[in-house]
């Protein structure tokens, strides 16, 4: 099969990727485990975990052997299966997401366990459901469990994969959705739903929040900047209200920071907002419900970009530069 492979990544995974010809399938009939399936990956999604964990180093390594294929998004039809499994059928369209691992997405196969895995609805296109796994699965997670209609939430990094989802189920349940995003992407951030956009080019986010008082059940925070959010939030988060953290640079000054909000507590200086560091769960229910959000129109998927297979490294390049509007998506197979 054909499949994009590093063996390091030293100056960007984007300089290192190889697209090699005959790279041998993940498994054959007689190794495919119970309750896991043969996928033929039809199209599969970028996020920034997919870069930011194999160039971490010696620390990646002790997680994925190399030579290793990026990505954990996908949408593919079902190839083989085992005697275990009965709720996934040969030519059956799949979507979902592994967990990162040596035989990543940007390859032509996958071995999936069922319990990663989702039938595709009627109605959902290809690209549409190789693009729900990480940002979707991310900002449903984040918002459903924290929310009751009404609420006002805020996300940063309204435009970006996560937020494009989040801002459109925190509307689909019935809250006010407040975002920060550039001025050129407050038009698709309001055609989701969003009541009030901030401009972090010429605005101080945190200023701003301060400014609208105790009135914010959530915050979402897919940027990681400014540094000062989350201090900031005692002025703008009622006190039962929930900062979670999802995204922010790839540094031992971020690690500082998480720690910190972790551990300090307020009379030394730590916030006083409960503060969560996400962590994406397994729950192929969430993953279900929200391809079924797509299909009855409910929320839609925002595709900024789709690539062929040979174009990945620009792919990733675009991803880098953090300023997407929406998911980047690969075309793999046919």
């Amino acid at each position: 099969m054909r499949a994009w492979q590093y063996t390091t990544t030293a100056g960007g995974i984007e300089k290192n990727l190889v697209l090699k010809e005959s790279v041998p399938i993940p498994t054959t009939s007689s190794r495919l485990g119970d309750n896991e399936l043969l996928i033929q990956v039809l199209s599969a999604s970028l996020n920034p975990v997919d870069y930011k964990l194999p160039e971490l180093g010696v620390a990646a390594r002790a997680v994925i052997r190399t030579p290793a294929t990026p990505g954990g998004d996908f949408c593919g039809r079902v190839v083989q299966t085992t005697r275990t499994v009965d709720s996934f059928a040969i030519g059956d369209l799949v979507c979902g997401r592994i967990n990162p691992q040596q035989h990543g997405t940007l390859a032509e196969y996958i071995v999936a366990p069922t319990k990663a895995c989702a039938h595709v609805p009627q109605g959902v296109d290809v690209d549409e459901a190789a693009a729900l796994g990480v940002a979707g699965i991310t900002a449903y997670q984040t918002i459903v469990p924290n929310v009751k209609p009404g609420d006002k939430v805020f996300i940063n990094g309204g435009s970006g994969g996560t937020g494009t989802f989040g801002v459109q189920i925190a509307k689909a349940l019935g809250c006010h959705v407040t975002v920060s995003c550039s001025p050129g992407k407050a038009d698709l951030c309001r055609s989701l739903g969003a009541d009030e956009i901030i401009d972090y080019t010429s605005s101080d986010v945190s200023r701003a929040l301060k400014a609208k008082g105790q009135v914010f059940s959530l915050v979402v925070d897919n940027v990681g900047t400014p540094e000062d959010l989350y201090r900031a939030a005692d002025d703008f988060l009622l006190p039962q209200g929930k900062f979670v953290q999802v995204g922010a640079p790839a540094s031992l000054s971020t690690v500082k920071t998480v720690t910190s909000r972790l551990l300090l507590p307020s009379f030394l200086g730590g916030g006083k907002r409960k503060y969560e560091m996400y962590s994406i769960k397994r729950n192929v229910d969430d993953l279900k419900q929200l391809a079924q959000w797509v299909a009855d129109k409910k929320i839609r998927v925002v595709i900024e970009q789709t690539y062929e297979l040979e174009e990945v490294p620009s792919a990733f390049e675009k991803l880098k530069k953090g300023s997407n509007a929406g998911k980047l998506v690969v075309h793999v197979g046919k």
